[in-house]
């Protein structure tokens, strides 16, 4: 049966291969590219074919315009295989397209082709989960990466000419939440039984998802002190709370990589050299960024009194951040007769030579009031 089956995709791919050739050449289509294409992604599930695929990057190499033709075979041979084997291939031939500095690639934007409901075709439901797991997890966080890194070139190009502009906070708090979220969908790139980890073209590709980690989370740890430091120094209560939000959150992933990388080991595809040092965000920022987050809260003293004591004339102080407001005469009469519910006057404003602002609103004692419910009413 497993030889029937290799039998069976190398006549698929010389099929495929004899189609290219005769197919006429066209701004999306070259006969040569495809055929590369073909080869490079092969239904031999032994390995990569590494040579084709250099071949494929010379002709991206030698002129940015055979990108779009390569994007157009690339996406028909992945799109009409229900092979496990060559759609991995053709997700790793993506990601090398990434490594070229090119601004056609850059903006890109989503993927040509979908493999989020793929399903291999050839292999039971009891077998085939695994390779078609691993397969729509890879390519969810190609798809991504490829919508970010277009939305990253949409920014530059804005900001043509402004150079000397230093971006936004907000939005550099932004960018370390993509990050975030481009590690944990690579975390969830692994094979999930014993059967997939022995076999090489898996762990060829969990080496490229390797490298890809290392180089998100390196520019994610050299990011986040940068812009923590950024936060201490201007930033605000929203700058601090997105700030303890990243924090809270690389706090779960680093223990999150930890296995990760403890896995990656086992099946041979990390060393222990390679390993890099987990992110410890430093105490003191944590609370200084807590601070910052707790001093524009307004403080109030809470009004906790029984009718008696109201209906007396007892004189409240509210203590603001701001100001100490006296108010005086705080009961002016009983709504209708109802039990425990009167009119409250506040007098509250936050400059001394600005005109009062009285308001009058439904007091219950039972009930704890702080000043900015108060002022809502």
């Amino acid at each position: 049966m497993r030889l029937w089956k290799r039998a069976s995709g190398v006549l698929k791919d010389r099929y495929r291969i004899w189609v290219a050739k005769v197919s006429p050449y066209g701004p999306c289509r070259n006969p040569d590219l495809e055929t590369l294409i073909i080869k490079a992604t092969s239904h031999d599930e032994q390995c990569m074919d590494y040579k084709n695929v250099q071949r494929v990057f010379q002709w991206l190499r030698t002129s940015p315009l055979y990108l779009k033709p390569l994007l157009c075979g690339l996406s028909m041979r992945i799109q009409r295989t229900r092979s496990w084997v060559v759609a991995l291939k053709g997700l790793m031939l993506t990601h090398g397209v990434y490594s070229f500095d090119l601004p056609m690639v850059q903006s890109m934007g989503r993927l040509p082709f979908d493999l989020s409901h793929f399903s291999d075709g050839h292999l039971s439901p009891e077998k085939g989960w695994v390779f078609n797991a691993f397969v729509r997890s890879y390519f969810a966080y190609l798809d991504q990466r490829s919508v970010i890194l277009r939305e990253e070139a949409n920014k530059l190009q804005n900001k043509k000419g402004k150079e000397s502009e230093e971006i936004p906070l907000i939005e550099e708090l932004k960018n370390l939440e993509e990050l975030q979220k481009l590690i944990d969908m690579l975390l969830q790139i692994k094979p999930k039984s014993e059967m997939s980890m022995k076999i090489v073209l898996i762990l060829e590709a969990m080496d490229c998802v390797m490298d890809e980690i290392l180089e998100v989370y390196g520019k994610f740890s050299k990011e986040i002190n940068r812009v923590l430091l950024r936060v201490c120094d201007i930033g605000g209560k929203e700058e601090a709370c997105i700030g303890l939000d990243i924090i809270r959150k690389a706090q779960l992933q680093g223990d999150k990589l930890s296995l990760y990388f403890d896995f990656c080991r086992e099946i041979g595809v990390l060393n222990k050299s390679e390993c890099p040092n987990i992110l410890r965000i430093n105490e003191e920022e944590i609370e200084e960024l807590k601070r910052i987050k707790n001093k524009d809260e307004e403080k109030a003293i809470v009004v906790r009194n029984d009718y008696e004591q109201l209906k007396n004339g007892l004189k409240t102080t509210v203590i603001t951040d701001q100001w100490e407001v006296f108010v005086d005469d705080v009961i002016v009469d009983v709504q209708q007769h109802v039990p425990n519910v009167t009119t409250l006057c506040v007098i509250h404003t936050n400059n001394p030579f600005v005109d009062e602002c009285y308001s009058s609103v439904p007091y219950d004692p039972v009930q704890n009031y702080e000043l900015p419910d108060l002022i809502s009413l």
